[in-house]
């Protein structure tokens, strides 16, 4: 007959099988190949949905709440983000930015809430589910999923291409495929090369924010495990190590929002530049 302790011990996870567990998703199905369109990532598109509420819901609090005499801290925090954007849009968009401008700033807060999430603690909503008798991968981070990057990548390349046949019109946008950037007579080699441009600046797009949210919640399942050593260094060094992480995180998740909307900014501005 095993003892408790053997129990224990035995359904103690080792430390590769606790990061691949937080590093799971809740998922409609198990995936059997590499490349499957049929399974959706329900924690990925929970999590999205609700940085995109949260930021409309402080958004309107700030418009409503807004004054024309000295603003508080938090009036003034969100002017600040507002200018801060709305420079950005001036300095690279040379058109009309009635829409551009605000699709920029919610592109910044959405994806900075999105990278926040990173912040709660790792073992947060998996304590939670196992007190109510649940035992289920779940992912907190929606950046930190290729498939959630490579989407919103997606919506900016279907504002590209809006955009360049709003300002060039049909036709000028395909003469621009043909005769750029080597001139009409070499068309086939120009329609590839801006085909690989658009795929690869795509592709880059999604996969520069997951890599560096993926990267950032695998540090801090690692540095988690350094409390699992149940010794004074593995203490010390989870609350040193985590605290220190914590605070550079705070300037990847910010900074990584701001290369998004600036990059979204860059291929909007191409659409309305002729070649």
């Amino acid at each position: 007959m095993s003892s408790p302790a053997s129990e224990v011990a035995e359904h103690a996870p080792t430390a590769s099988e606790y990061i691949v567990h937080h590093l799971g998703h809740l998922s409609t199905h198990h995936q059997e190949k590499i490349v499957d369109f049929s399974i959706i990532n329900m924690d990925t598109i929970f999590w999205s949905l609700a940085a995109g509420v949260f930021g409309c819901l402080l958004m309107w609090m700030a418009a409503r709440r807004a004054t024309s005499g000295v603003p508080g801290r938090f009036q003034a925090f969100v002017e600040m983000v507002v200018e801060m954007v709305e420079d950005q849009s001036k300095s690279i968009v040379h058109g009309d930015r009635t829409f551009i401008a605000p699709l920029a700033l919610t592109v910044f807060v959405w994806v900075a809430l999105m990278n926040s999430l990173d912040f709660l603690p790792v073992d947060l909503f998996s304590s939670i589910f196992r007190l109510v008798g649940i035992d289920i991968h779940h992912r907190v981070v929606p950046t930190a999923d290729l498939n959630g990057t490579l989407g919103m990548a997606l919506g900016v390349l279907a504002v590209v291409i809006y955009y360049n046949l709003k300002i060039k019109g049909v036709g000028g946008w395909l003469h621009e495929w043909l005769a750029a950037p080597f001139g009409i007579y070499m068309a086939p080699f120009n329609v590839l090369l801006n085909l690989i441009e658009y795929l690869a600046r795509t592709i880059s797009l999604g996969m520069r924010l997951f890599g560096n949210m993926y990267a950032g919640e695998l540090l801090f399942l690692l540095i988690a495990l350094l409390g699992s050593m149940a010794t004074a260094f593995g203490f010390i060094g989870q609350v040193i190590a985590g605290s220190a992480w914590a605070i550079f995180h705070i300037l990847i998740v910010f900074l990584q929002a701001f290369i998004f909307m600036m990059l979204t900014l860059v291929y909007i501005g191409q659409a309305h530049e002729a070649h």
